[in-house]
């Protein structure tokens, strides 16, 4: 059959079309309401249709949509100041989306040690199972080949280590070296968790050799793990961090924070981006953080994860030939399957649960922050039915 969309058939979408949100709920245009656990990536932070987002949005939009940053931009100073003053950074770049972020993080790393007399310092270390993004320097920086594949010679300067393997990281530091970049959890390569004893290994080895250390916290970042950042658990702090996805709770959005240090070489022209920053996304990115920062929030994040973890824990129990492994850190959830992932993906699906595919056969649960105890709990029950589905499924074809 002949092709007929006049859209890039650059993604398998699901044949579903939603009409509208309400907190963690998505309803399509039949009227067919869905859990949504997959919460646009990781991206409605704090459900749909907010209304303290959508306040902040509508009344942005009536006073200035585009200003550009050859002006001071309404809201830019007020979010960067509550950024800094919440994490270990002094310094902060907005961008238009989590592949920015990071390739203004590679910059900054880079152009500190060009500023510094180090020019040839420009090689940056990352690790297998890594997705940093989907620009030239980003898939580079990932390594994956499935990424890589087709787009001509790979962007120089990215060295790739086995995931969680300190002597290989050790070898791979040559006088070239500027940075390491590393996410605290692998989202897209399956949610695997960094030990954080490696975390800390990172930053010593930084001290060491003179290197920056760079945080990837576009999928971790903003509560997704119970903390404000991932980084906190570990008590490692980067010296740069790329932001982005649940910063802008649904706004597209990202940010690149650093220390005072670590961004001191990023001067007047060296860098810049038209949209970054503008007056729509900072009063999304503000509201965003009058939700997460409140007295209470996070931990309601820790404690309906507690719900979570034990619900999974008995379906994984019960389901012993359907889930291997739960994986991740608050509501940041693995399932890795021991059936193909796809196939458990449908069931999931057939039960109006919405989750979001991974590496290394893993479905993830990426729920709303906002999401309640009572919803958790029926996300766990539309889980069971699709594993009860699945399991129906592979006993009569056996």
């Amino acid at each position: 059959m002949a092709d007929t969309t006049p859209l890039f058939d650059t993604f398998s979408r699901a044949p579903l079309r939603f009409e509208r949100g309400e907190g963690v709920w998505l309803v399509t245009e039949s009227g067919e309401r869905y859990l949504d656990f997959g919460a646009g990536v990781a991206v409605t932070s704090v459900g749909h249709s907010h209304p303290h987002m959508v306040e902040a949005l509508k009344g942005q939009a009536e006073k200035v949509w585009h200003l550009s940053n050859l002006y001071e931009v309404p809201g830019q100073e007020t979010l960067a100041k509550r950024l800094t003053d919440a994490t270990f950074a002094d310094k902060v770049f907005f961008t238009n989306s989590g592949a920015e972020a990071l390739e203004c993080a590679i910059k900054t790393a880079r152009r500190y040690h060009y500023t510094h007399g180090n020019p040839e310092k420009f090689r940056i270390i990352t690790f297998e199972g890594a997705f940093h993004g989907r620009t030239l320097a980003t898939i580079a920086a990932g390594g994956q080949p499935k990424y890589i594949e087709g787009f001509g010679p790979k962007v120089e300067g990215f060295d790739q280590v086995p995931f969680n393997d300190l002597e290989a990281l050790k070898a791979a530091i040559v006088p070239e070296t500027a940075a390491l970049l590393i996410e605290p959890i692998q989202g897209e390569g399956g949610v695997r968790p960094v030990a954080p004893e490696f975390l800390r290994a990172l930053r010593d080895l930084c001290e060491e050799h003179g290197l920056l250390l760079i945080f990837d916290e576009v999928q971790t970042g903003v509560g997704r793990t119970g903390k404000f950042f991932a980084y906190e658990w570990s008590g490692v702090t980067p010296d740069i961090m790329a932001v982005a996805k649940g910063i802008g709770g649904g706004f597209p959005f990202g940010a690149c924070l650093a220390t005072a240090e670590a961004a001191s070489g990023m001067t007047a022209g060296v860098h810049g981006t038209t949209y970054g920053g503008n007056p729509l996304a900072m009063a999304c990115g503000n509201a965003v953080l009058d939700i997460v920062l409140a007295d209470g929030f996070l931990q309601q994040v820790r404690d309906v994860t507690l719900v979570f973890r034990q619900g999974l824990a008995s379906l994984k129990d019960r389901y012993p030939d359907v889930i291997e492994e739960i994986r991740g850190e608050g509501l940041l959830i693995g399932v890795k399957a021991k059936v193909p992932s796809a196939d458990l993906l449908h069931a999931i699906r057939a039960e109006h649960l919405l989750g979001v595919p991974a590496g290394d056969n893993v479905i993830r649960l990426l729920p709303p922050l906002v999401v309640t105890a009572e919803e958790a709990r029926e996300g766990l029950a539309r889980l069971e039915r699709a594993a009860e589905a699945v399991t129906t499924k592979m006993a009569k074809s056996a």
